[in-house]
């Protein structure tokens, strides 16, 4: 089923094109809409306090060195991403400029008015619901075609530079930021473990959700 998933779907309000500045209504909707999934659950893990994505490990521990909240820190990480765009030649879209804001946005709110539960089994919980929440949000913000976020064209980048498998890639970054994070003091844990063997099937659900039901 959605696990055999190799491509992004297509549906009537994708973009056509990834550098597209003037998407129709439809398709800009849904790339906010699924940014505000996919920032919510990045919130919601944190909130979890079970661990965190490792991308919001390594903003937690600059957050708890700087007087910055995460939100505002998961910002400047993205626009640093971007600086380092430029050598490796990508391009960003609509969607990598409005994946930096919005994502960044709903972290703190989430962090601001999202108590975390008492009890760890319920924290365990909503670990899990934020990594399918991101996931899906993941999948709808993918479907919209409107340009990568700022760490996906990092990886591209690094990928057609290097010639390493992209999972390689991939595993590397995330490694390296996890680490930087959790020196820093940011939270590791379950949910982060949740997160990293969770979000690739998540996002596959993600986009075969959208395909079924979306088009």
């Amino acid at each position: 089923m959605f696990l055999k998933i190799k491509k992004i779907p297509r549906v009537n309000w994708s973009s056509e094109k990834p550098y597209n500045f003037k998407p129709k209504f439809s398709t800009f909707f849904f790339l906010c809409f699924g940014l505000t999934l996919f920032g919510l659950g990045e919130g919601l893990l944190i909130v979890s306090f079970t661990g965190a994505s490792p991308w919001s490990v390594l903003a937690q521990g600059i957050s708890l060195n700087v007087n910055l909240s995460i939100g505002t820190i998961t910002f400047l990480i993205s626009v640093a991403v971007l600086i380092l765009w430029i050598p490796l030649g990508q391009k960003p879209g609509l969607g990598t400029i409005f994946n930096a804001l919005i994502i960044a946005l709903m972290i703190d709110l989430c962090i601001k008015f999202v108590p975390t539960p008492s009890n760890y089994i319920h924290q365990l919980l909503l670990a899990f619901i934020s990594v399918i929440i991101v996931g899906i949000g993941g999948g709808i913000y993918l479907v919209s075609n409107l340009g990568a976020g700022p760490r996906d064209g990092l990886m591209i980048g690094l990928q057609e530079i290097t010639n390493l498998p992209i999972a390689a890639v991939r595993a590397t970054l995330e490694i390296s930021v996890v680490s930087i994070g959790w020196y820093l003091g940011g939270t590791v844990g379950i949910g982060t473990l949740l997160f990293a063997f969770g979000i690739g099937p998540c996002v596959a659900l993600g986009l075969y959700l959208v395909d079924k039901i979306f088009d």
